[in-house]
């Protein structure tokens, strides 16, 4: 009956109004009008980072395991069930017979040992490699993978650096002769990996012995990556400079069509957990090759008409800038749950056009809320606002590789001179509340004992300590940010305090998501807006991030200890034992200052009464199967 009226009350509509809402038009045909707040960087799964990213993604695709809309605990996806050992180290999954790729395929065991040895292909450029990490070799294969393209780029260096001329004729010897015409630097396959070594040690020890100064760039392009590049050779043992170690001692073996065994380094508590992040979900073989190599980024198989994948959704259309349409997919192993038709996705920026929007009947669920409005709807009552529990920090990231901004006190200075506390009260104005640490209190029951006072004179004492005055003033910040009203306010908010607290002055620097997400990947920035929600229910989700060699640490900072640390905590089954490891690592990295954590989030968002199905969740993970429209 509740079907019935609805249809009557929708013809009424179509009858006597010469415009119907997208919303009362998506009532009936269960279309979900979403706004998705930026234009995505992309659809690959394994190259994207972003919430924008995700929200699409979680509708095309599926990994092993998926968000619970009503638990913590994750739900079985591609796997329909799984066994761990008693030590905690091997899960078996058994993936469901009636899987499909959206073109009818068969999702078998194979998909997810291809897809994951794609993400940890280094020349990919993938952000997320070390989600799978927890795998037995599986760093070792991406940094000896990774070896042969930073050897070749040290090489590179000294042949076009004139002051190491004296090097120039062997750095040469180990690259194919066409290729240094050509400008490619192919090194040739029967390179000594030791003798490269003795060269780049040597060049280093000429620098130091002639007094050089050592520019950024010599540090950046040079030093540092030789640094770490003879760390990891000794951490990880390597002897050969090409296939140390081949993908099949990596722990992910397919044992069947339709069993994948996953073999961990160390128990892994959060494992399952993981497995519902896109970065470790599959991607069709076949189609990745039809458009391209394994590690092609330029993204022709994510075109309409190209795109293949296995979840409750098919991409439909794409409209740059403009709408994302996805209609379901009838391959889908559980089609007969979804109840959406299609979803749309608009990249609306501007938060109060996306406000309007809502208000004027054209989306059924907002990104965000603009930060004025919020107190104004919590005192109007308004039935649409949600503010939900949210596992996330609002920090700006440090470059340590600026000059200036490699100086701890420096970096302390920033983050003193900061009032958190009037900061959500008189600017954000919407439950947030002030950080004090990177990870969120409370995250799976972790509590963190970091603290970051809000004291001038303290913050002032340490920018004279690290040699700036009144007679050497502070040279001008750039604080980076994508284009959106709030991250303005808050970037405004910070200069006026930086400026009145420390005399620096600050320009404000926006651009769209996809420059932004390009500048801080090649470190293009002094101060960066970012926002880290967790990709899974567990502290670790924050502190790995940091940790070298990690895609999205993206600061610069590393340390030694902070990673043994974190290790140390990630190989312990105890809790208890674990989080305080994990809090020991947080002092570490709060001591530091790479980052300057800000708030924690709340999501603040607006969504109608017609959607249903769409439960708070910590992570703001929302599975589209579970969602549908109806009308009270």
């Amino acid at each position: 009956m509740k079907h019935f009226s609805t249809f009557l009350v929708l013809f009424f509509l179509i009858g006597c109004s010469s415009s119907v809402t997208p919303v009362d038009n998506g009532l009936e045909k269960q279309i979900f009008h979403f706004g998705n707040g930026s234009e995505p960087q992309g659809i690959d799964p394994h190259i994207v980072t972003g919430v924008p990213e995700h929200h699409i993604l979680i509708s095309l695709c599926e990994g092993l395991t998926i968000p619970n809309a009503f638990d913590d605990e994750n739900l079985p996806g591609a796997a329909e069930s799984w066994s761990v050992s008693d030590d905690g180290k091997i899960y078996i999954f058994k993936l469901r017979k009636n899987g499909r790729w959206s073109n009818g395929d068969p999702v078998t065991a194979d998909d997810f040992v291809w897809s994951w040895q794609r993400i940890l292909t280094p020349s990919l450029g993938a952000q997320y490699p070390d989600m799978l990490y927890y795998l037995v070799n599986a760093e070792k294969y991406y940094v000896s993978q990774d070896l042969p393209n930073v050897i070749a780029g040290l090489l590179e260096f000294i042949i076009k650096d004139e002051e190491l001329s004296n090097y120039h004729s062997e750095a040469s010897s180990y690259f194919e002769p066409d290729s240094l015409e050509d400008g490619s630097y192919v090194l040739l396959n029967n390179s000594n990996l030791n003798n490269i070594l003795k060269l780049l040690e040597n060049v280093h020890s000429d620098y130091e012995l002639r007094k050089v100064i050592v520019t950024d760039d010599n540090d950046e392009k040079f030093i540092k990556p030789k640094d770490d590049l003879i760390k990891n050779i000794k951490k990880w043992n390597i002897k050969k400079l090409f296939n140390d170690i081949n993908f099949d001692d990596v722990g992910v073996k397919a044992l069947d069509n339709n069993t994948l065994q996953v073999t961990l380094s160390n128990p892994t508590p959060f494992f399952t957990g993981l497995l519902s992040h896109y970065s470790t979900w599959p991607v069709h073989k076949e189609t990745v090759l039809k458009h391209g190599s394994i590690d092609d980024r330029n993204g022709e198989w994510t075109r309409p008409g190209n795109f293949v994948c296995n979840g409750a959704f098919n991409l439909k259309s794409w409209e740059l800038n403009n709408k994302i349409v996805v209609e379901k997919n009838p391959m889908y192993w559980d089609a007969s749950t979804v109840r959406l038709n299609e979803i749309h996705y608009y990249p609306v920026s501007n938060v109060m056009t996306e406000d309007r929007m809502f208000r004027a009947g054209q989306l059924h669920v907002t990104s965000t809320l603009p930060s004025q409005k919020c107190p104004v709807y919590i005192e109007e009552n308004n039935p649409d606002l949600r503010i939900d529990p949210y596992m996330g920090t609002y920090f700006y990231r440090l470059n340590t590789n600026n000059s200036y901004l490699r100086d701890v006190k420096v970096r302390k200075a920033l983050a003193y001179s900061i009032d958190r506390k009037l900061l959500v009260e008189k600017v954000t104005k919407c439950g947030q509340i002030p950080a004090y640490s990177f990870t969120p209190p409370g995250s799976n029951g972790y509590e963190p004992t970091t603290s970051i006072p809000y004291d001038p004179e303290l913050a002032k004492q340490l920018l004279v300590e690290a040699g700036f005055d009144s007679e050497n003033s502070f040279p001008k910040l750039e604080i980076l940010f994508n284009t959106n009203e709030d991250h303005r306010k808050v970037a405004l908010a910070i200069q006026q305090m930086w400026q009145k607290n420390l005399g620096i002055e600050v320009e404000l620097v926006n651009q769209d998501w996809k420059v932004y997400l390009s500048r801080e990947m090649v470190g293009d920035f002094q101060v960066s807006r970012a926002g880290w929600i967790g990709d899974y229910d567990d502290p670790n989700t924050f502190l790995d991030l940091m940790r070298p060699n990690r895609g999205n640490n993206k600061t610069g900072w590393e340390d030694g200890s902070y990673d043994t640390l974190v290790a140390k905590a990630n190989s312990t089954n105890n809790q208890v034992e674990r989080y305080q490891l994990l809090n020991e690592a947080e002092k570490m990295l709060i001591d530091n200052m790479p980052i300057i954590p800000l708030y924690t989030y709340v999501r603040s968002y607006q969504l109608s009464p017609d959607v249903k199905g769409y439960n708070p969740h910590i992570l703001d993970h929302h599975h589209p199967k579970f969602i549908y429209l109806e009308r009270d």
